[in-house]
């Protein structure tokens, strides 16, 4: 949720407004992108200056309070995307009275690097780990997400987001906290258990056949934080709805293989070579819990990456985007929806930044259209000629909610209220244990994964992004069914409620039939009752 264009007046007040709505549908945790003051008039909020003053363009800090207070009282989370990687490049002046700040001949993507582990570097670690204390302690906060983790240099014996994460749970108490990172390098030991005792019991509870690198790897110190940003996910799924192979997403198949992997081990990449960044890149995740990856087929990064900003489901057709919708709601992972996916807003998200210092403009917008020029498959001269202006309002304002599209989007509504009452209510798809699930590739375009229950309530999930197919004979063990059971259809997206085709039997004994474009959900039903 971006606190500016979530509504069209763009305060906590007006967002507090659509709480109960949210709670309604079955959302249970809201990231809020970064809301520590910045300069202009508008912003994503990545450039924040101020870290200890939330945003005058939302309101009061009372304003925010509430907000939380709201959300709490309707059984609804709040977490806070920060960022502890760079200060905004206009308007903090931390620099100015300290050197011991900044790292001046070090820098990341966004500027100078801050002093984690340099000389003096003490203080400049407890202003951060006060600034997660000051969120949690002042607003009750429900954690944090952590921004781009990847871009902070820190050799301390404790990374200092580990050390902001242990401050955070501290202040908070008897409360629960959630601590999710974003992390383009992989790096799983962000999400496994600081002390070492744990690390080992995780071993010896999923004994994992393999070189020693993998017991290594379980072994390394952890930054004990809940969760991490599954960008694997994301691009497999954009390639397989798009057929999208420019920048980085020429590192990925969008095959049934991919999505299988994903339910199983959560990234796909885990010390293997990668074209695009021309690294290695990741580190095995092997006794990790399905519920540590957030996956998610759209977020603010990803529809502004595109240009125009242009939503996912106008970029493929309407049945495939239904089923990977129902693959991303019903994956054993933690699925994350942008504002407004819920409904398939319209409205795009483009990158926005009011910018008042001309250098700082030319410099930023320069910097993105050579980011974007791959993606766009231009030359840099031509990417900054066809993207918008970041600094212009209307840009902005096109990037608000029409929130009458909850009424005007009402198949789409449906399908994910539909989708969240099913992963809340479920025997099977509520669960998110590891080992409880496996999957087989069922053609080029299609699979399915099988949820184990032990016993005679298993869940199949068949998912087909291709044409119709039929399985005759269908040679796959996943597919078997116990003795004395049988599949029966539970859900699927060919429903009329959701602009499908009707439902159809697909299980029968003699042959399977994979609706084109579609994911159906089936249930073992005992037959000899």
């Amino acid at each position: 949720m971006h606190i500016g264009t979530f509504t069209k007046d763009g305060t906590w007040r007006a967002a507090a407004e659509q709480l109960s709505e949210l709670a309604r549908i079955g959302i249970t945790v809201i990231e809020m992108m970064p809301v520590a003051e910045f300069p202009g008039k508008f912003g994503w909020g990545y450039d924040g200056v101020d870290l200890f003053a939330p945003s005058h363009l939302y309101g009061t800090p009372d304003d925010l309070k509430a907000f939380v207070d709201r959300s709490h009282s309707l059984g609804l989370a709040v977490i806070l995307d920060v960022v502890y990687n760079h200060f905004g490049p206009d308007g903090n002046y931390l620099g100015i009275f300290s050197d011991d700040y900044l790292v001046r001949e070090k820098e990341n993507e966004w500027g100078n690097a801050i002093n984690f582990d340099g000389p003096n570097s003490g203080p400049i670690r407890e202003f951060f780990s006060t600034n997660g204390r000051y969120w949690i302690e002042e607003f009750h906060f429900d954690g944090f997400r952590f921004d781009a983790t990847h871009a902070i240099r820190d050799q301390s014996t404790e990374y200092i987001i580990g050390a902001v994460g242990r401050e955070a749970r501290e202040a908070a108490g008897s409360r629960s906290i959630l601590l999710i990172a974003e992390n383009d390098l992989q790096e799983a030991k962000m999400a496994r258990p600081r002390r070492l005792e744990s690390r080992l019991q995780a071993a010896r509870c999923y004994s994992v056949p393999g070189p020693g690198r993998v017991n290594a790897e379980l072994q390394t110190a952890g930054d004990d934080l809940d969760g991490m940003w599954n960008d694997d996910f994301h691009h497999s799924a954009v390639v397989a709805l798009t057929g999208r192979n420019e920048a980085y997403f020429g590192d990925y198949l969008g095959a049934p293989q991919e999505f299988i992997s994903a339910a199983k081990y959560g990234f796909l990449y885990q010390g293997q070579a990668q074209s695009w960044r021309k690294v290695l890149r990741g580190t095995p995740t092997f006794g990790l819990a399905p519920e540590a990856f957030v996956c998610f087929i759209e977020n603010h990064d990803q529809i502004a990456n595109t240009g125009p900003g242009q939503r996912l489901r106008f970029q493929t057709s309407p049945g495939r985007y239904r089923a990977m919708t129902a693959l991303l709601l019903l994956g054993p992972w933690t699925p994350l929806l942008f504002q407004g996916q819920e409904f398939g807003a319209s409205s795009p998200f483009q990158f926005f930044a009011d910018l008042g210092d001309a250098s700082v403009r030319d410099a930023i917008r320069k910097g993105r259209a050579e980011w974007l020029a791959p993606f766009l498959s231009l030359s840099k001269e031509d990417a900054l000629k066809s993207l918008p202006a970041p600094d212009d309002p209307e840009v902005f304002v096109r990037c608000k909610l029409d929130l009458s599209e909850r009424d005007k989007n009402r198949e789409l509504y449906d399908l994910h209220i539909d989708l969240l009452k099913l992963r809340r209510e479920d025997s099977r798809f509520r669960q998110q244990s590891s080992g409880g699930i496996d999957g087989a590739v069922l053609g080029p375009a299609s699979f399915v994964l099988r949820y184990f229950s032990g016993g005679n309530d298993d869940r199949l999930l068949v998912v087909n992004f291709g044409d119709r197919q039929i399985l005759h004979p269908a040679s796959e063990p996943l597919l078997a069914q116990p003795s004395g059971c049988k599949w029966e259809t539970l859900w699927t997206t060919e429903s009329p409620r959701y602009g499908g085709r009707g439902t159809v039997a697909i299980a029968s004994e003699e042959r399977w039939l994979l609706p084109a474009e579609s994911t159906v959900a089936l249930r073992q039903v005992d037959v000899r009752c």
